[in-house]
């Protein structure tokens, strides 16, 4: 994991251990609150056209990032809870996703990858 990344989760967990926490946030409680501010975020696009949720103002894009910091530590503590290094994750994914979509097949289409094979 990054450095900044590290530190970020060692400063939520400690966050959480300071006000004793981590008794709440088992792997079921966070996913579900980790939803709950995903919904907040498309909350903030729910009536927006394309356009107008690539230029937010500032202070829609604030309750934006207020919205996707929730989400994403909430990620973190999750990965954290069920013992997930996110970044190795993530690489694996995409590495599993480059099989999936081949550049030659899926370049420029939205089409599910079983829609193309």
């Amino acid at each position: 994991m990054s450095d900044s990344l590290n530190q970020l989760r060692t400063r939520v967990n400690t966050f959480v251990e300071e006000r004793d926490w981590a008794q709440f946030h088992s792997p079921k409680n966070l996913a579900m609150a980790m939803i709950v501010e995903a919904g907040e975020v498309v909350e903030h696009f729910q009536w927006m056209t394309e356009q107008e949720s690539k230029n937010l103002n500032a202070e829609t894009r604030e309750q934006v990032g207020q919205e996707l910091s929730d989400t994403f530590v909430y990620l973190l503590r999750i990965a954290e809870v069920c013992g997930v290094d996110l970044i190795e994750a993530a690489n694996k994914k995409i590495d599993l996703n480059a099989k999936k979509y081949p550049v030659e097949k899926c370049k420029g289409s939205n089409a599910k990858y079983t829609d193309y094979q």
